[in-house]
């Protein structure tokens, strides 16, 4: 393919994100909801979600558009040392629902990457959260999957192949973390 095709394909792609509106609407109001509140949003994914959920944490604590306060935000992705502890003594399975069981608390957001929308370890740390009273957020794709049947709000971008999902998912995750800094912090 060429490099012009392949990126009248992403516009294509992102252009139908815009069907997506109402479910991206209900994600921001439940992060906002849960910042009021006091609480935060928590990121998880692998491979390449591993990284998104780094980067859109670190636009909440950092900043997106504008100087301001740190939002409260985190990412399970980013401490090796419980990663290899956790995966070492319990499993790669549950990375992420044992930090959930330790820094998750209820009224926060969970927000799971996954192509797949099966990742093991993600789903796994839903099911965490449901526990102990924590909203979660399904970045998905378009197929069936485990994450949707498990999530409070879903973000199921239209597209079956990891590079184009993931090219979506950052975009939505983008717009999320400008609409909460606008909501917070006045701009245009």
């Amino acid at each position: 393919m060429k490099f012009s095709a392949e990126i009248d394909s992403l516009i294509e792609a992102l252009q139908a994100l815009k069907a997506l509106e109402a479910d991206v609407a209900a994600v921001v109001e439940i992060c906002v909801d849960a910042l009021k509140a006091g609480n935060k949003v928590v990121f998880c994914g692998n491979g390449g979600s591993a990284s998104q959920a780094q980067h859109l944490a670190a636009e909440l604590v950092g900043r997106y558009k504008v100087n301001r306060p740190a939002m409260n935000s985190i990412s399970l992705t980013v401490d090796t040392s419980a990663l290899t502890a956790i995966g070492n003594d319990y499993g790669f399975d549950v990375v992420f629902a044992r930090q959930i069981e330790g820094v998750g608390n209820a009224g926060d957001v969970l927000i799971g990457l996954s192509t797949s929308g099966s990742s093991k370890n993600v789903v796994a740390a839903f099911e965490s959260a449901k526990r102990k009273g924590i909203k979660t957020v399904a970045f998905v794709g378009s197929k069936p999957c485990a994450m949707k049947d498990l999530a409070d709000a879903t973000i199921a971008v239209p597209a079956d192949v990891s590079n184009k999902i993931q090219e979506m998912h950052l975009a939505v995750g983008h717009y999320i973390c400008g609409e909460i800094e606008k909501r917070f912090y006045s701009f245009k």
